[in-house]
């Protein structure tokens, strides 16, 4: 079912809008514009439709504790966030986080980014796979399908690494300790993919599944954008795996982006990205101003 962002709108309903201007602010990406319109508009009839899933997915295990005479342990309802670097992924799973853990019925929300699951620099150059970081091969897929089966088990605490986008590394011995959340997004640029090997995947433990969508030539002038913005952010930082690049002129710059963006992003997104969009049970397509202007959203 295709939605334009009028019709999609409407399906908000009544649900109320628990964002105030200075929680956003705290939410967007570098170079985001998201204004509480685009919440209003987009991410309240999620909200909404998320809200119905949970609740129905909470009831299902009442049912099925029930009939087998047994008290189960909580089991996080997970959604799997996918897209492009640079496409808002992080952006809009803060927010969706921040939405959906204001609904009574689940109140706790935890967010993990696939990105603490990447292997670490020194096993990567032994692998000769830095410039292949963000490809399906250069995560430790094993550890993160661990982490995911834990999690659907019921254990009381599941740990995931840590990874620091100012050193551009997994932080060693650093970890997230999650203990039984409602509710659990998985960011990830490569989460939906399948592989004809294996036997199980990151998205078997998905109880629904989101692709951020638009046009290729859009996504690289937010990387370029952004890339500029880190020039004279995080980039200047004297930690930062980065920091040769701040002293780049603008020129040179958007050079080095634009490089980057075709040796290594644009072809990981058409190469591993783009082909599972169509796995996804939404699809929200951006404008090249961040907008959504199109839903698709998969019946059942």
């Amino acid at each position: 079912m295709t939605f334009g962002r009028d019709e999609w709108s409407v399906l908000r309903a009544a649900t109320p809008l628990t964002l105030r201007e200075d929680d956003l602010g705290k939410l967007r990406g570098i170079n985001e514009r998201i204004d509480l319109d685009e919440v209003a508009a987009v991410y309240l009839p999620l909200s909404r439709l998320l809200n119905l899933y949970v609740s129905a997915s909470q009831d299902l295990a009442k049912v099925s504790s029930t009939f087998l005479g047994t008290i189960a342990p909580r089991v996080p309802y997970v959604i799997g966030v996918a897209g492009s670097v640079a496409v808002g992924k992080s952006t809009f799973a803060r927010i969706l986080q921040a939405l959906l853990s204001r609904w009574p019925d689940h109140p706790q929300v935890d967010l993990v980014t696939t990105d603490g699951f990447l292997l670490p620099n020194r096993t990567l150059d032994e692998r000769g796979l830095m410039e292949r970081k963000g490809f399906p091969e250069s995560y430790d897929t094993r550890r993160l399908l661990a982490f995911l089966r834990q999690l659907k088990s019921g254990a009381s605490e599941v740990r995931a690494p840590v990874y620091s986008h100012v050193v551009y590394d997994v932080l060693d011995g650093e970890e997230v300790v999650i203990r039984r959340p409602d509710i659990l997004i998985l960011e990830g640029l490569n989460v939906l993919q399948v592989g004809t090997a294996a036997r199980e995947f990151v998205s078997d433990y998905f109880d629904y599944s989101i692709y951020l969508d638009a046009d290729e030539g859009a996504i690289r002038g937010w990387f370029t954008e952004r890339f500029l913005a880190l020039r004279e952010t995080v980039f200047k930082d004297p930690n930062s795996f980065f920091r040769h690049f701040a002293a780049l002129s603008t020129d040179e710059a958007v050079a080095t982006a634009v490089r980057i963006w075709d040796e290594i992003n644009g072809r990981n997104l058409r190469e591993n990205i783009l082909p599972t969009r169509d796995r996804a049970a939404l699809v929200l397509r951006k404008d090249v101003d961040h907008r959504v202007i199109e839903v698709r959203l998969r019946k059942l």
